[in-house]
């Protein structure tokens, strides 16, 4: 899959291919939204993979316009485009999947980026995690499922909060550098009215001693990505 981003401003990372490969394994159906959808990558790779109708929505005019050129180019359909704050933006749809990879540093961070497209991409102020959180839960259907990432030092947080909005934490998987390195990203998948104990998967170790690991790997090669950089 060929994506464009911009020259300059906020690039996906291996973070939202991570991601993908875990929500891949969900067999997502549907109606879904991608909530600061960025240039639209982890929606499209959905999209391409499973046939969803598929909603999108960022607060930046030009991650977007990316997107939606994105999901043209590679003959993808994209039933709707929001643009705006989440948590202003009137949505009528009820959704079978959400998924997400918000911004999540710490607002309290002495050094932030200057840049107005990375500090609201990367910076919690711009989305908080229980406002996210709350709105998530009034905008899935009955047993819908919001899939994300966040920052793993504020995991209590995270599932403080879902279980407070009626979102079952179901399955946790932290993500690792390397073996003997803390972690810094969870994901995780929650379900509305589920009642299911949480399951704790095996770490994802992205770096072995000859590069990425095998199942790194595996999840570049699902993703099958291309990016060019240029303004549109």
């Amino acid at each position: 899959m060929l994506l464009y981003q911009q020259r300059e401003g906020y690039s996906y990372n291996s973070d939202s291919i991570f991601l993908y490969n875990f929500i891949r394994g969900f067999n997502p159906k549907g109606v879904i939204l991608d909530i600061g959808c960025g240039v639209g990558v982890i929606s499209a790779l959905l999209t391409r993979d499973f046939g969803i109708d598929t909603h999108v929505i960022d607060k930046q005019r030009d991650m977007l316009r990316y997107a939606e050129i994105n999901f043209k180019i590679n003959g993808l359909k994209l039933k709707r485009a929001y643009l705006g704050d989440l948590l202003e933006v009137d949505i009528d749809e009820k959704f079978d999947f959400i998924v997400s990879n918000p911004p999540f540093y710490n607002s309290d961070a002495v050094t932030q980026s200057s840049k107005r497209a990375l500090n609201i991409a990367r910076y919690s102020h711009h989305l908080p995690l229980e406002k996210l959180i709350k709105r998530v839960k009034n905008l899935l259907k009955p047993r819908g499922n919001f899939i994300f990432c966040y920052d793993a030092k504020q995991i209590d947080r995270v599932l403080h909060y879902m279980v407070d909005s009626g979102i079952n934490p179901e399955v946790l998987r932290f993500v690792h550098s390397k073996i003997d390195r803390n972690s810094k990203l969870v994901m995780i998948k929650g379900r509305v009215g589920s009642k299911s104990m949480v399951e704790v998967r095996p770490p994802l170790i992205v770096f072995d001693g000859d590069g990425y690991s095998k199942e790194a790997k595996e999840a570049f090669k699902n993703a099958s990505t291309d990016t060019i950089k240029g303004d549109f």
